[in-house]
């Protein structure tokens, strides 16, 4: 397949880049910057210029597409208010795509997060979270899915709270940036409740999987660890950055901080039954260690 990505030079967008081509697909990436245009170029793929609120390129790209993996994201979770813009932008960018490959039977392979079942890890067949801080996000996903109705072979990735390559990426990356920037390698509460991990690497598999045999209307779960506590996590920051390991308050991590204080577990078993998908990268304390001073 030739196929359209956006966010592809990200930590997880050029892991799926580099697995789509070594699998035999080309690729065009949505390239906000110089930089970026750079890094596809130096993977293998073609860019195409624009980014997330250029509705008129994405159509165009999605058009001469066999198929589109949509990743970007505008990382400010600096305010509410700078979150909710980064969710509407989105919104907008996956209308635009999914208008776009509407009656075509083309695959549109959107990313989503694992949502929080109180009291057991959450499946693919629980709702998409719709509330709190990034909730839209789950709003405009099942808009995707429901595409499958209009001739778009829709699925969603839905990603722990942790994808991480080399120590880097997701929550944890998030705790051990304000570990450096407090001198604590802090964690909100007790710190038991747990967040579920996954490799950049093995959900870069995954992300190619659906793109490529997803029926309409599917969601999936890149799930490799199904929970670690978050106190541990801390710990292994602590230690690699030889600083103390504490609780603080939620509102240190802003905006995200009431999501960081939940138990949020969740499972793949559906996911690796169903496309056969088996990570095989190390899981995150382990990772963690890769940590630099």
């Amino acid at each position: 397949m030739h196929v359209f990505i956006t966010g592809g030079t990200g930590l997880i967008g050029s892991a799926v880049v580099a697995e789509l081509l070594a699998n035999g697909h080309t690729v065009l990436g949505l390239a906000r910057t110089d930089s970026a245009a750079e890094a596809l170029a130096a993977a293998g793929a073609e860019s195409i210029r624009g980014d997330l609120s250029d509705l008129a390129t994405l159509r165009a790209a999605a058009a001469k597409s066999d198929g589109v993996i949509h990743l970007a994201f505008r990382h400010d979770f600096s305010t509410q208010d700078a979150v909710a813009a980064a969710v509407a932008e989105e919104s907008a960018a996956l209308a635009a795509l999914g208008a776009e490959l509407t009656g075509t039977d083309r695959p549109l392979v959107t990313v989503s997060g694992t949502p929080v079942t109180p009291g057991r890890p959450s499946t693919e067949a629980d709702p998409f979270s719709t509330e709190g801080p990034v909730g839209g996000r789950g709003r405009s996903v099942m808009a995707v899915l429901d595409l499958a109705a209009h001739g778009v072979r829709s699925s969603a990735v839905r990603l722990p709270r942790t994808v991480h390559n080399e120590g880097r990426g997701g929550f944890a990356g998030i705790l051990t940036e304000s570990a450096r920037r407090t001198g604590v390698a802090g964690y909100p509460g007790e710190g038991t409740q747990r967040w579920p991990a996954v490799h950049a690497l093995d959900a870069a598999v995954l992300f190619r999987l659906a793109l490529e045999r997803a029926p309409a209307g599917t969601v999936w779960h890149a799930v490799a660890d199904e929970g670690d506590a978050v106190r541990d996590m801390a710990a292994v920051i602590g230690r690699r950055l030889d600083l103390p390991v504490q609780p603080v308050p939620s509102d240190t991590f802003g905006p995200l901080g009431e999501i960081f204080a939940l138990d949020q577990p969740s499972s793949s078993a559906h996911t690796r039954a169903e496309l056969g998908w088996q990570p095989a990268h190390p899981g995150l304390l382990a990772d963690l260690e890769n940590i630099q001073p």
